[in-house]
């Protein structure tokens, strides 16, 4: 197993050999630095704002359970996207297990976002994860920049990406108790490439 880290890359959230993902995240200053790579790790990538930072890792197998395991549910994707150049992290916590509650909730943000008569030029992608413990989502949304993130918040008049009055319906959803929204920019991205066999 050979190691290949490319400095501001990013992981494709839609491949099909990733069974879990782990999302970390913490305050002050990250430990980005190489370590002994585990068995099942299929990618690793670390982002950065002013605030803070976050790992996204792609695992093949089960990892140790640490309580921020998730599982990729549901992805939308503009046909003609352009590189990312911020990635949104889009946290939601509901009061109690459910994942059917969860589905629910991705459903409504994918119809207001069909809704939308001129989506934002800036949106790329929407990635929606489900946490294994069933009162968690996480939306790993891909932006062309921070600043396109937060004319689309700030343009829609309702604090969302989008001037759907479905937006509403999301925002008023049963049972949500938390969350936030945060941007980032990716600062390393490793993956891990079986040797091929001469």
């Amino acid at each position: 197993m050979s190691i290949q880290t490319e400095r501001a890359g990013l992981p494709d959230p839609t491949r099909p050999d990733v069974a879990v993902v782990r999302i970390r995240r913490g305050d002050g200053e990250p430990d980005f630095e190489p370590t002994p790579w585990p068995e099942g790790l299929l990618s690793f990538t670390g982002y950065t704002n002013e605030n803070g930072w976050f790992s996204y890792e792609q695992w093949a197998t089960e990892p140790e359970p640490d309580g921020s395991e998730f599982r990729l549910h549901r992805s939308g994707t503009r046909p003609d996207a352009p590189v990312p150049g911020c990635i949104v992290l889009v946290s939601v916590e509901f009061d109690g297990p459910d994942e059917d509650r969860l589905k629910r909730w991705v459903d409504l943000v994918f119809e207001a976002l069909g809704d939308e008569e001129t989506p934002h030029p800036g949106g790329i992608s929407a990635h929606f994860h489900l946490s294994d413990d069933g009162t968690r989502i996480a939306n790993y949304a891909e932006w062309r920049s921070a600043a396109d993130h937060l004319d689309a918040i700030e343009s829609s008049g309702q604090g969302a990406v989008g001037k759907s009055p479905k937006f509403e319906d999301v925002k008023a959803f049963p049972g949500v108790v938390g969350g936030d929204v945060q941007r980032f920019r990716p600062v390393v991205h490793r993956t891990a490439e079986r040797t091929k066999e001469s």
